[in-house]
């Protein structure tokens, strides 16, 4: 039961940390919330089903047309929102309130195009393995989430550590002034990490549509306060507090359903939040920021 619970738990904040990783990527480089992302992360889902269902292909090649398009929404949002809004020297809270527009305008698209039932993938694209070890029985899917979510994460962690355009995301997540002075391309940085963040959400949203089997226009909703509840978890803008955070949240949750019932599910993922909140309020990985004069 224990190593079932852990698999479960392990599959589902592999989900929650791919999202919480490209949310706080965009916070920690522009310091504002983009709330058009759980709007992402749904029509990354649904991109993902319909190369299946429409064109046939099979899923690595979905998954991957649902990531870069996914990506490429990402870019739009940053023309359409954040651009306009800095150009035009508006507050940084106004973003969030561009971003949570457009995501009502997505999620209203999307039930144009698709309608509103919940979909699923066809039982043919799944994939039907299924892996035993002593009493314990969990899919391959899930194994396959897991270590796809991971590679993920792994390929931005080194990204931003190893590679010059990762220390110019760093360097304009530090300062934008900073940046430019010494020859950071500062609106390159950004649409690439809003390209980044797209396709990490769109990325979750194939993850989570194949394992839970569930497509709908509305499904962002929940992944966007999973993805707020992370980010506090792990830290404002911390890319390893975040895949921590993720996979905590869903042992948290996992283990919830076993002790309590499902119905207390979220009751306890937010009261860790709370009870985290209390006892370190700047997140279990927040580092302390000092700046000179």
């Amino acid at each position: 039961m224990i190593l079932q619970q852990l698999v479960n738990g392990l599959s589902l904040g592999a989900v929650y940390a791919v999202f919480a990783v490209g949310f706080t990527l965009v916070f920690g480089v522009l310091n504002v919330l983009n709330l058009s992302q759980g709007a992402v992360f749904m029509w990354g889902a649904y991109v993902g089903l319909e190369a299946v269902r429409t064109l046939q292909l099979p899923l690595p090649a979905a998954m991957a047309v649902a990531v870069v398009a996914a990506g490429i929404l990402g870019v739009v949002t940053e023309w359409l929102v954040f651009r306009p809004l800095q150009r035009r020297g508006a507050h940084r809270w106004m973003g969030m309130v561009g971003s949570l527009a457009l995501a009502r305008i997505l999620i209203g698209a999307a039930q144009e195009v698709f309608g509103t039932q919940v979909v699923r993938y066809p039982d043919s694209a799944l994939i039907d393995a299924t892996i035993v070890i002593g009493a314990a029985r969990f899919q391959g899917l899930q194994v396959v989430a897991f270590g796809v979510a991971l590679a993920m994460v792994l390929a931005l962690g080194i990204l931003l550590k190893f590679t010059n355009f990762g220390r110019a995301i760093r360097t304009v997540a530090f300062d934008e002034t900073v940046a430019r002075l010494v020859g950071v391309p500062v609106g390159r940085v950004r649409v690439v990490t809003f390209f980044i963040s797209g396709a990490l959400a769109g990325g979750a949203g194939g993850l989570w549509s194949l394992l839970f089997q569930s497509v709908s226009p509305f499904m962002g909703d929940t992944i966007l306060l999973k993805g707020l509840t992370v980010l506090i978890l792990g830290g404002l803008g911390n890319v390893v507090g975040a895949l921590v955070g993720g996979l905590l949240l869903g042992l948290v949750e996992v283990g919830s359903i076993v002790a309590v019932g499902s119905g207390f599910r979220d009751a306890v993922g937010f009261g860790l939040v709370l009870l985290i909140l209390l006892t370190r309020p700047t997140g279990l990985f927040a580092t302390r920021e000092a700046k000179r004069a």
